[in-house]
């Protein structure tokens, strides 16, 4: 079991939580309601109450045979995002690097999460006039070159169900003019804004494929509009993007048809 430092922040509950889920991880033939109330130091009903909250979740599942409790599905599952959020952010570094080294504006590694982009990582650039830092904010997708890029492929139906949900909390853009746009950028492989990141905050960004051809990110290069010029955009920018897109995808198997 692995020992935590407990502060005046934490929830007991959730402690024992993560306790019981570490004890089903180091088992390799799964445990009983007993064996894990004793691991936990909780009574049995207490232990109880919690594992049936897990397995509802579909953290942990309870064989029917013996009764003995094991990690559940879900929780493969997000082991799996972890480390393809962690592979990524450590693939894309380099050519992230490589790009704000070239043209010293600010690169950052995004991923979509409940159809809202994520800001996971970023290389900064040399500049004085810098766009406000990113990391772990989160936007709609729809609002930004870096979801634009990475929704690009998804189908009318998709789209109309996001707008169904998300209907009643946001101010949505017309469903025609973003689809129109979106086959557009699906086209040049490459999306490109102004003003959707900050007032004066140009953006180019282009999505990175597994070898399944599925997108699992976008790389986003941001720059004061007044250095982020068309001709620029043109021919150095959006060249370089395209190319650490194809290395970047390259890293997960992607290989173009």
């Amino acid at each position: 079991m692995v020992n935590r430092e407990k502060t005046a922040y934490t929830v007991q509950t959730v402690n024992k939580a993560f306790q019981l889920l570490e004890a089903l991880a180091e088992s390799s033939t799964g445990l009983s309601l007993a064996q894990l109330a004793a691991d936990v130091g909780l009574t049995r009903n207490k232990t109880y109450r919690l594992l049936a909250t897990l397995c509802e979740q579909g953290l942990a599942e309870r064989a029917p045979d013996n009764g003995t409790y094991h990690l559940g599905v879900y929780s493969v599952a997000l082991a799996q995002k972890l480390i393809r959020n962690a592979s990524l952010v450590n693939y894309a570094q380099p050519v992230m690097q490589e790009l704000a080294r070239k043209h010293d504006e600010a690169v950052y590694m995004t991923v979509i999460k409940d159809d809202e982009v994520v800001f996971l990582d970023m290389v900064d650039c040399d500049q004085h006039i810098k766009a406000a830092p990113l990391v772990g904010k989160k936007f709609p997708f729809f609002t930004n070159a870096a979801g634009k890029a990475m929704k690009a492929l998804d189908s009318r139906d998709l789209l109309e169900k996001v707008f169904k949900k998300r209907g009643r909390r946001d101010a949505l853009p017309d469903l025609e003019i973003l689809t129109s746009e979106l086959e557009e950028i699906r086209s040049k492989g490459v999306a490109v804004d102004s003003g959707a990141l900050g007032e004066g905050i140009s953006s180019v960004a282009v999505a990175i494929r597994d070898y399944a051809g599925k997108v699992v990110g976008a790389i986003i290069m941001l720059g004061p509009s007044f250095r982020m010029f068309a001709e620029r955009l043109e021919n150095e920018i959006i060249p370089s993007m395209l190319e650490g897109a194809e290395i970047l995808s390259g890293k997960f198997g992607y290989a173009p048809a």
